[in-house]
């Protein structure tokens, strides 16, 4: 059984794909549009309504200074000899073509009645709900969990707690590239087991 709002949720689905930040074109996101997708994290699940979420959102020169200070994170936080100019340098320019960055943060709450993985599932879910809501816009975006993002290094940087756990930095912006159709590595029915 299905209607008009499951299609086009459907659609809305099953056509998310990655844009990598090299592929974005440096076309400009209002901000309205992004705290639009912000305001839909917030409706994401959440066990006790806890809503452990947090955002970051850098733009406009703050993105430019984050790019910078993202790379100098790297530098100064890798040993001598396994830190790489090129990785360096990439951390600091792989801002240059998107139009905002997310950092995504499961912020814990003081409830330890609350297990730490329902709190990392309801901000993953709030990830998921800003990545959907992108695709509906069509505004591309990327989920990276590349550079500093699990170092102590960047949560430090950001001044987040010992339990806080980043989850992830969104580069979202526009591309020129057509979306790519979706594979999967499997059937859903492989990993469903009716009873």
């Amino acid at each position: 059984m299905t209607n008009d709002k499951f299609e086009v949720l459907k659609t809305i689905i099953s056509s998310r794909r990655s844009v990598g930040w090299a592929k974005m074109n440096g076309k400009i996101i209002p901000d309205e549009t992004v705290n639009q997708l912000l305001s839909l994290a917030h409706w994401a699940p959440t066990h006790g309504r806890t809503e452990p979420w947090k955002f970051f959102v850098y733009g406009g020169e703050a993105l430019k200074q984050f790019g910078k200070d993202h790379g100098d994170l790297y530098w100064d936080h890798t040993a001598e000899d396994k830190r790489q100019e090129a990785t360096r340098d990439k951390l600091m320019h792989n801002v240059d073509l998107a139009s905002h960055l997310v950092i995504a943060v499961m912020k814990r709450g003081e409830n330890v009645k609350i297990p730490q993985v329902e709190e990392v599932a309801a901000a993953s879910a709030a990830i998921q709900n800003i990545l959907l809501g992108a695709n509906a816009l069509g505004i591309a975006s990327f989920w990276s969990s590349g550079g500093m993002t699990h170092t102590h290094a960047l949560k430090e940087y950001l001044k987040l707690g010992h339990d806080d756990i980043i989850m992830g930095l969104i580069f979202l912006g526009y591309t020129d590239e057509s979306a790519k159709d979706g594979v999967r590595n499997s059937v859903i029915a492989e990993k469903v087991k009716w009873l």
